[in-house]
């Protein structure tokens, strides 16, 4: 699938200074360097470390207030990445999350609508809670928190906007366990990659839930870039799975992560105080490869040896 040319081009990244909008932003301004690159973040996850060699825009924005909604409205963006979210998993406020996640997107695609701008927003694996694996798009939509049932809201959302403005191109990821570089600002949300990374270094015992065999599709961050420009092309709007297409469990992320940064881990299994922890993720990717052109290019081992001088970056820099 041809990828658009985003040269001379506007485009708007919300949740821009956060985990993925900043992969997103930094590489679409490496690719594309005549295109306008607008960041609009309300710094909550977000951090302007994240942001540095950035040469675009950057707006202070809380997409949930409605005079910021209208700041983004005149911007006259050509295209809208919406990564923006509350994105932790374990808030249970439901009015808040879904004001914030699901009320907002609603009136961001107002504002695309107006403009004829495409879409690709963050859904999450969230919304397939425990149901079995493989998840596919139309199964198993049973989240388990308030985060995954207003991801699922969402994309309700997308596909009644759709339906209503067929002309308005609308595109839904839904992220498997997403890693890599410019995650650290997550704090205890951020990937069980980085954490136990930063534990081995740290020589404590890394902490799994009993008994470590939990399994979960883990996808490097550099896919996920890969899958929102992808999705610019997309024939039609729809939602997909943007994983690595392979569940693994996390006893093997602790023997990848001590090959990869030379510590022999010793797990300590702890109780899972979280009747929500999804226990078995893994993405059916059959039709984002064949729709979107998406194909995993890391494997668990290549991500974690990519990420590997981060997380010892990163626990240098905690020691010191």
């Amino acid at each position: 699938m041809t990828q658009l040319d985003l040269n001379g081009r506007t485009v708007l990244i919300t949740g821009g200074a956060g985990f993925i909008g900043s992969n997103l932003a930094l590489h679409i301004e490496q690719q594309f360097p005549k295109c306008r690159v607008i960041v609009a973040d309300a710094f909550a996850l977000g951090h302007f470390q994240n942001l540095r060699g950035f040469r675009g825009e950057c707006l202070a924005a809380d997409i949930a207030s409605e005079a910021d909604l209208k700041q983004l409205a005149g911007l006259r963006f050509d295209y809208l990445f919406h990564q923006a979210a509350i994105s932790d998993t374990t808030v249970t406020d439901q009015q808040l999350m879904l004001r914030v996640n699901t009320n907002a997107f609603r009136k961001l695609l107002e504002i695309a609508a107006s403009l004829s701008a495409p879409v690709v927003y963050a859904s999450s694996a969230g919304v397939y809670g425990n149901s079995p694996a493989p998840n596919r798009v139309g199964e198993g939509e049973q989240p388990e928190n308030v985060y995954g049932f207003s991801k699922l809201m969402m994309d309700h959302v997308a596909r009644e906007f759709s339906r209503a403005r067929p002309e308005l191109r609308i595109v839904g990821l839904r992220y498997f366990n997403v890693y890599g570089p410019r995650e650290s600002f997550k704090g205890r949300m951020s990937s069980m990659i980085l954490q136990l990374g930063r534990q081995l270094l740290a020589d404590q015992s890394p902490r799994l839930f009993k008994h470590g065999e939990q399994r979960r599709d883990f996808v490097y961050v550099e896919d996920v870039v890969q899958a929102n420009l992808k999705a610019l092309s997309a024939r039609q709007s729809g939602v997909y799975n943007v994983g690595s297409g392979r569940a693994r469990s996390f006893n093997e992320v602790l023997e990848i992560l001590g090959s990869k940064l030379g510590v022999r881990p010793e797990a300590l299994y702890i109780d899972n105080p979280w009747n929500f922890f999804q226990t078995h993720t893994e993405a059916d990717i059959e039709t984002t490869q064949s729709q979107l052109g998406y194909q995993p290019q890391f494997s668990l081992e290549a991500g974690i040896e990519r990420y590997a001088p981060e997380i010892r970056r990163l626990a240098a820099r905690e020691a010191a």
